[in-house]
């Protein structure tokens, strides 16, 4: 299955829009705190599919939500992606050196730097949802900061990367695994199309409509990647492969092996689809990202 020229052109086009905003949310400063929004702009500016923020402005599409709005609630939940990323890559968790084609913030400034970096990227996500700038009606607003706080938080993104951390004291089984990766992988993913619903004012069908879509979708995505960690170009990917099997953890292809865990991507695939039929042709460029999934498992 080859991806269509248009939602390339598309992801491509969104990717940018959200680099540009973040450049403007993170300038250059001079002064003591300079090589902290260096280390910042490293993670945030550095080259990446943006997937998160694609979700939630191709969702928020189909509800003709305002795209300013849109694009800012996009940029903060990609200060929250980056963070989690910049935290992730530390000696103290993965202790990965490459991200996105670069060094990690660790390896190109330090450790501290890293954590501070992280932990400002985290703030200026509730600073952006915060700014009326990003929606006129505070009780939008107030809710978009509730839920990406549910999101990222300890029953989320953070829940999950500590269930992934426990490894050593209890291996982890399939249903392990799926509820690690569903709040440490899919809760933002979720938040991205349930943000695009807040904004769009979507009725309670279509909210529910995205969220079994956020649900499938994110799943599906995750177990693409362990796919790309097994089989991938570490060049192509532009970060450290084969990490889980160096570490010897349990992830989706050691589990279910390569075959089965393309299996069960096809099936994700399908399910995310079907929560679509709801919006008709409304959602021509979400069902094109769930083939963009797939291919990510070839």
């Amino acid at each position: 299955m080859r991806e269509d020229p248009d939602f390339g052109l598309r992801l491509k086009e969104v990717a940018d829009k959200i680099t540009v905003a973040l450049d403007q949310l993170i300038p250059p400063a001079s002064g003591p705190e300079a090589d902290l929004m260096r280390a910042m702009r490293h993670a945030a500016l550095a080259n990446g599919k943006r997937m998160r923020p694609f979700f939630l402005l191709e969702a928020g599409a189909m509800f003709d939500a305002p795209e300013k709005s849109l694009l800012r609630t996009g940029a903060a939940l990609e200060c929250v992606h980056t963070y989690s990323m910049v935290h992730d890559d530390l000696p103290c968790m993965d202790d990965d050196d490459f991200r996105r084609g670069q060094p990690t913030v660790h390896k190109a400034f330090d450790e501290a730097t890293a954590v501070l970096a992280g932990d400002a990227l985290l703030t200026l996500a509730f600073k952006i949802l915060a700014s009326s700038e990003t929606h006129d009606d505070p009780a939008v607003r107030a809710m978009l900061i509730e839920r990406l706080a549910d999101a990222a938080g300890a029953r989320g993104m953070v829940g999950g990367q500590m269930i992934d951390m426990l490894e050593g004291a209890s291996p982890r089984d399939l249903n392990t695994i799926t509820r690690m990766q569903r709040l440490k992988t899919g809760a933002l993913i979720s938040y991205a199309t349930e943000a695009a619903g807040i904004i769009g004012h979507a009725r309670e069908p279509e909210r529910n409509a995205l969220a079994g879509f956020a649900n499938d979708v994110g799943l599906a995505y995750q177990i693409a990647d362990d796919l790309l960690d097994a089989t991938g170009d570490e060049a192509e990917v532009g970060k450290p492969l084969r990490s889980d099997e160096a570490a010897g953890k349990a992830n989706f292809v050691t589990l279910l092996g390569v075959e089965g865990a393309r299996q069960r991507v096809r099936l994700l695939a399908a399910q995310a689809k079907e929560h679509l039929a709801i919006f008709r042709n409304k959602a021509d460029i979400l069902l094109q990202s769930v083939d963009f999934v797939l291919d990510r498992t070839r």
